[in-house]
């Protein structure tokens, strides 16, 4: 054979060597790839996300949670309401916030086909947060969702083994406390329109009436000394948009303070009638229990609106009167 066929054999089979070690690792790589966690699926996945369509049809939101219990919310007319684990008004802007974020979930992922890791990515029964999503009686969302990463966050189907990583996730908007599921307001009123306020607790009975916007005070009957008519003002703006800072379901008046309240009265002009409070002792720290006029729930309120309700007459005076000013028998405080 001349040198030249000889080179012509030798190339090609230098090709068919090339080419069928290209196909190896060709087929290699492909392998790798279905199977590496983490790699982006080529096969459709399935659709999570609340349709927009949807949203106003939603008539109930199951969230169990194993470190924070299981929380139900129903659509009671155009109001949502906390069922579970209490019977409470829900907070309406917190269940609207869920529900916008069950718009904006996405499967973009698929890290495992089977269910034999989900305890290793918190996916499991006793660790994920099962939420269920129901438009009258039928489930248009059944979700689990567990640890979260640089990769997103990772979630299982009810109905399909697997775990998917999904997009669009807030977890704070599931894993609130239950507290943060009610309705915090506890009373509501312009301060503009109170005519007249009164405090009884155990210094004594206070009145305050205002006349062409100016404030007057009485303590035990008499007028207050060096009286602070900013101070009322103080008052009224810590009790106009009053919020509970939580909930005492498992406490009793006794219990609270609340069987010898201090008692508050905010009384509004045009015939508003009074928004009244009752403040009982301290809870933890500087907040103090109470409970709304002919409401049976106790709240706690923090020390911004409830030190109000333990005010002594030196609350309601200018700052000079607690130094050398003139004190409640008009003599100015001095010592002889």
């Amino acid at each position: 054979m001349k040198n030249e066929q000889k080179i012509y054999a030798a190339a090609g089979a230098l090709a068919v060597v090339l080419g069928g070690l290209y196909l190896v690792q060709k087929s290699d790589k492909e392998e790798m790839i279905m199977h590496t966690p983490g790699a982006a699926s080529s096969v459709s996945l399935p659709e999570v996300k609340l349709p927009t369509d949807d949203v106003d049809k939603v008539t109930k939101i199951e969230i169990k949670n194993a470190a924070k219990g299981e929380v139900v919310l129903e659509k009671q007319g155009d109001s949502w309401k906390l069922t579970k684990p209490v019977v409470y008004p829900a907070n309406q802007q917190n269940v609207k916030s869920l529900l916008d974020n069950l718009k904006e979930l996405k499967l973009k992922d698929t890290i495992d086909s089977g269910k034999n890791q989900y305890a290793t990515y918190e996916l499991d029964d006793e660790k994920a947060v099962h939420v269920q999503v129901y438009k009258d009686a039928s489930k248009s969302l059944d979700l689990f969702f567990g640890k979260s990463g640089t990769r997103g966050q990772m979630t299982r189907l009810s109905d399909k083994d697997g775990i998917y990583v999904a997009s669009g996730y807030s977890s704070y908007l599931y894993t609130r406390e239950i507290k943060d599921w009610r309705d915090r307001d506890v009373m509501k009123f312009e301060d503009g329109n109170v005519i007249s306020a009164s405090l009884t607790n155990e210094n004594g009975p206070f009145s305050f009436s205002k006349s062409d916007d100016k404030w007057t005070g009485t303590y035990k009957g008499k007028a207050i000394p060096n009286f602070d008519p900013e101070k009322v003002k103080d008052m009224l703006r810590a009790y106009k948009a009053l919020t509970a800072e939580d909930f005492a379901d498992d406490k009793s008046a006794s219990d609270t303070g609340l069987d010898k309240p201090s008692m508050l009265s905010f009384t509004l002009k045009d015939n508003g009638g009074a928004q009244k409070i009752n403040v009982g002792k301290t809870s933890t720290g500087s907040s103090r229990y109470a409970q709304k006029d002919e409401s049976p729930t106790i709240v706690i309120l923090s020390s911004f609106a409830a030190d109000w309700a333990a005010a002594a007459e030196s609350k309601f005076q200018k700052p000079d009167a607690k130094d050398g000013g003139t004190d409640s028998k008009g003599d100015g405080g001095k010592k002889k």
